[in-house]
């Protein structure tokens, strides 16, 4: 029988829009879109490289609620609504994924507020990070 874990952070967002920052079934771990904002003071950076580092730090907090780290993230979805910030966050992404080399999304998209200038989310499995990993380099 699977085991189901749903993880609140405490968002007035969670509740209105009955969601769960985090659903781990098994060892499978999704993270909810994940903004740049800090939640414990609610501040936001108007910088979107800024923005990505908190996206960052929110979604490990995240993983970590439930015994996982950013080294399991096996799948990320990237969206960034101003293309004049793609290449700036994409580099940082880049950086924070190196060596995890997650299957990857990157979409360049409105979000809810203008003020959002990057949101993130992924899928991880827990323990991957530590698991035997085989790179296979083909030419599509």
């Amino acid at each position: 029988m699977s085991k189901v874990v749903k993880v609140k952070s405490g968002s007035i967002f969670e509740e209105k829009e009955s969601y769960s920052r985090v659903v781990m079934v098994d060892n499978w771990v999704h993270v909810s879109n994940t903004a740049g904002r800090n939640y414990k003071t609610r501040e936001m950076s108007t910088d979107a490289v800024e923005q990505a580092k908190q996206c960052f730090a929110n979604i490990e907090g995240a993983l970590a609620s439930v015994g996982a780290t950013l080294a399991d993230v096996v799948r990320s979805r990237v969206v960034i609504p101003y293309r004049e910030d793609a290449a700036s966050v994409m580099a940082f992404v880049g950086e924070r994924f190196r060596g995890i080399d997650p299957a990857s999304t990157v979409t360049c998209a409105p979000l809810g507020a203008p003020d959002f200038k990057v949101e993130i989310e992924v899928t991880a499995y827990k323990g991957a990070g530590k698991a035997e990993q085989e790179r296979i380099q083909v030419q599509l």
